[in-house]
């Protein structure tokens, strides 16, 4: 049986004369029609749309065009826009403000300085999985391939007037945090619960839903959810995105059937490995973790399709996502574009704009 999923993607709202970001969530939030499930996010520069669970690539990119134009169409009734970017491309985003909840306010003071640079904007994916011990040996599983999804949708080069030189600068911030990127690699089920409390006891966590690792069985679905991406810039490289990470899931959930718990690649090695698919994103080399070896992304990326060819298959999803990964490693990532964008007029407004109509288009 193919598993369900269910996406969240989350954008950044911004004023479309100045181009910076805009704490005006709560206004466009209030001219999204009721149908759409479109909530608030920890910053009020940001929106998060959820879609139901479904197990058909084509009936989710539907709903994730659908969402993403009323969005829009509530942003442009408050004179705003939306973006589908991992990061501020321009404004004053530190210290940001914070939606009005309690437990928003309290991570203010748990964690401090570390929220100036919360406004970011990610993929999430939630694939169905018989419980949550299975989604800990799925993480397992997905761990060395995580930095390739990172390189995949990277989609935050500019940060705040300037180029970090990152092609995923949200990767690079949001990992300072103290359960967050990879999770470490977990031979049974009671070592993590013994980590997760051991974690609670230090103050790490605020609650359940702090547990910020890339894959995580969901605090309140029955899912493990995937949550390494930057927000793709538009629909089509979201879904490669979801049909690869789905793919890999199931193939993971064979391996865990046959009494496979994952390789147990040192984190030290996956930290690493983050670290050069969040720099150079498509463009340079990626270390392979199954042998160590650094090859051209690209090359990583045909070894990740060839790793989930069978699940794709069972799925029915083979074609769309060879062909949806042969159209970005073409065409590029997002932050690919926002760089060409930007090169040609040396002006970060026109990267924003390029982002306002991308994210619709």
């Amino acid at each position: 049986m193919v598993p369900l999923i269910g996406i969240e993607e989350e954008y950044l709202v911004v004023d479309p004369r100045t181009r910076h970001v805009a704490p005006r969530a709560a206004d466009v939030l209030a001219a999204v029609t009721d149908v759409l499930d479109v909530v608030h996010e920890i910053t009020r520069f940001q929106v998060e749309a959820r879609t139901p669970p479904s197990a058909d690539l084509c009936e989710l990119g539907s709903q994730l065009r659908t969402v993403r134009k009323e969005v829009a169409r509530a942003a442009r009734s408050c004179g705003l826009a939306v973006v589908a970017s991992g990061i501020p491309v321009l404004g004053d985003v530190a210290s940001p403000p914070l939606t009005d909840e309690t437990r928003y306010l309290r991570g203010r003071i748990r964690y401090r300085a570390l929220q100036d640079e919360i406004t970011i904007c990610a993929l999430h994916v939630h694939v169905d999985v018989p419980d949550p011990e299975y989604a800990v040996y799925v993480g397992n599983h997905l761990r060395p391939w995580l930095p390739m999804l990172i390189a995949l949708a990277a989609n935050s080069p500019f940060f705040a007037g300037r180029d970090t030189g990152y092609a995923s600068w949200r990767v690079i911030s949001w990992g300072r945090w103290p359960v967050s990127g990879a999770p470490p690699y977990f031979s049974s089920f009671e070592d993590y619960e013994l980590a997760l409390r051991a974690l609670a006891e230090s103050g790490a966590l605020l609650d359940p839903k702090t547990v910020y690792w890339d894959t995580r069985p969901s605090p309140s679905l029955p899912t493990v959810e995937v949550r390494a991406a930057d927000v793709p810039l538009d629909v089509i490289d979201s879904l490669t995105l979801i049909g690869l990470v789905r793919g890999l899931v199931v193939t993971a959930l064979a391996a865990i059937g046959r009494g496979d718990k994952g390789l147990p690649v040192p984190s030290e090695v996956v930290r690493a490995a983050y670290w050069r698919a969040a720099r150079d994103g498509l463009l340079g080399d990626s270390l392979d973790m199954r042998n160590g070896a650094l090859v051209p992304a690209p090359v990583l990326a045909g070894r990740l399709l060839e790793h989930v060819r069978p699940a794709l298959a069972e799925a029915g999803d083979l074609a769309f996502v060879e062909e949806g990964l042969d159209r970005l490693l073409r065409n590029g990532s997002g932050a690919m574009r926002q760089r060409r964008v930007h090169a040609k007029g040396n002006d970060l407004a026109d990267v924003v704009d390029d982002l306002i109509e991308a994210t619709v288009a």
